[in-house]
């Protein structure tokens, strides 16, 4: 029954009431690169905004990818403004796991980081990544603006495509347009690389996405 509650998106008028007159607190520097993890950015930077289960393994995946300034984890996809760790997990905001992805589009195009996205967990679970299960732990892209939901739609009839001939069901990604991303808690930014053996849940389906070969 737990997991069946949790496992449900909460209505809006359920969520729970979080807090507009206080925002969580944001380290003034990326714990491997150095980087804000705020903005403003540089001149030229843009952003994407993804979910693939938990956060600490995903952020890692794309602090990894080259061409990417800065990334941070937090919540999006909800209702609960500046929401807690804790009542994220409960189920009861509405929100994602999400990585924010900072990156210089002359280094890495967003259909790269779409690969790294399908490719680094199961687009097909709902509900749940592997163990973790919540909606808290759907998979999910926000975009922020209409050339990222052209790609986002393009790359995902492409790797349905290979999910499909690999015996895997539907993609049930969430994709809409990101409304506000609320910054985690201090601790979970970078979290894999202050905790080298941290809990990292991350398993793709081996199937590769035949997108991002060209920057």
């Amino acid at each position: 029954m737990l997991f069946r509650q949790k496992s449900e998106m909460v209505a809006p008028e359920d969520a729970l009431p979080g807090r507009t007159d206080q925002t969580m607190p944001v380290p003034e520097r990326h714990f491997v690169l150095d980087a804000p993890l705020a903005g403003p950015w540089p001149q030229g930077t843009q952003l994407a905004v993804f979910g693939l289960g938990c956060f600490w393994g995903a952020e890692r995946e794309f602090w990894q990818t080259e061409g990417v300034y800065s990334t941070a984890v937090g919540y999006a996809g909800g209702y609960t403004p500046n929401a807690t760790y804790e009542e994220a997990c409960s189920g009861r905001t509405g929100h994602s796991e999400v990585v924010l992805v900072a990156f210089d589009p002359a280094k890495v195009s967003y259909a790269q980081l779409l690969k790294v996205f399908w490719e680094n967990h199961d687009p097909t679970q709902g509900m749940r990544q592997g163990n973790d299960m919540g909606t808290q732990y759907r998979s999910a892209i926000y975009t922020t603006d209409d050339t990222q939901v052209t790609a986002v739609e393009a790359s995902r009839a492409m790797y349905q495509q290979r999910l499909t001939a690999g015996g895997y069901g539907a993609i049930t990604t969430e994709v809409k347009p990101l409304d506000v991303f609320y910054y985690a808690e201090p601790y979970h930014q970078q979290y894999l690389a202050k905790n080298p053996q941290g809990y990292c849940g991350m398993g793709g389906t081996g199937v590769s996405c035949p997108i991002g070969v060209q920057a």
